[in-house]
């Protein structure tokens, strides 16, 4: 393949990332440089993905999700797309042995977002599975550099993460997502009721997938624990806020870590991580 091609793919990947998500970009430049480029290309599939879903909403969702879909498989399939996020993606896909049940149980999830939801237990597990524990398993494959046994070994771990990760952002955009897209993810939650002991025992779901999560990120590769340190330690301070707000704050914005606070606690996570201080 063109290896122009490839690094303007990727490029557009890395642009995408830096877009969308400043912490997620700022957590990916503290990884390893030959991290980086895989773990941007994963996020920018993701993201347009979620794009679909989440913010076109005035076009056919279902096909142009169906057509996304079909647009990967064959990229997959062909070693090759014009989409340049695509085809970037589909290099990490090969590169580091993805598997397709991973591609397949993150757009089942995008696909549950099509319609306006009220999630029981089963559909929440579900979604959470797709949305966010395969994404971590998609980085993981990056990590372990093809270390099966490692990757075994972290997989639990890594899935609690990122479900901690994404009910944090649940959490967080909670108004949003029920006011605009008609969603409310955390099963049994009456939002008309959500009060001091509805917010805890959410608090509480996640500080348990945080525990686990942490021991994963403890045997995660040198190489790469930095990074998903760092961006565990921003979803821990986002909690930390959410925490200490009332219930009626959190149903009337949306929680933001300023980007001043973003950038010393990158920096207290760099001194953690020199003096090995887990």
């Amino acid at each position: 393949m063109d290896p122009l091609y490839d690094k303007v793919c990727s490029k557009a990947s890395e642009y995408t990332t830096k877009q969308y998500s400043t912490s997620f970009s700022l957590g990916t430049r503290f990884l390893a440089k030959r991290f980086q480029e895989p773990v941007y290309n994963i996020y920018g599939f993701v993201r347009f993905a979620d794009e679909i879903v989440d913010t076109f909403l005035e076009h056919d969702r279902e096909r142009l999700l169906l057509k996304f879909r079909m647009d990967v498989r064959d990229a997959v399939q062909d070693r090759i797309s014009l989409n340049p996020i695509l085809h970037s993606f589909q290099r990490v896909y090969h590169q580091f042995g993805l598997t397709w049940d991973l591609v397949d149980t993150f757009l089942n999830s995008m696909e549950m977002d099509l319609e306006e939801h009220v999630y029981d237990q089963k559909s929440y597990d579900e979604y959470i599975l797709g949305s966010a524990e395969v994404v971590g398993l998609m980085c993981l494959r990056v990590f372990v550099e093809g270390d099966n046994e490692k990757y075994e070994e972290l997989k639990p771990r890594a899935m609690k993460l990122g479900a901690a990760f994404q009910k944090i952002n649940f959490l967080r955009d909670l108004h949003d997502d029920n006011a605009e897209l008609g969603r409310v993810y955390f099963p049994g939650l009456d939002l008309t009721q959500f009060d001091v002991d509805a917010k805890r025992r959410i608090e509480r779901e996640i500080e348990a997938d945080f525990a686990e999560g942490y021991l994963g990120i403890i045997g995660l590769p040198k190489d790469s624990r930095f990074g998903v340190f760092v961006a565990y330690k921003y979803y821990a301070n986002l909690l930390q806020k959410i925490r200490k707000l009332p219930p009626s704050t959190i149903m009337g914005q949306r929680v933001r870590i300023p980007n001043a606070i973003k950038y010393v606690l990158f920096m207290k996570c760099y001194v953690q991580h020199r003096f090995n201080l887990y």
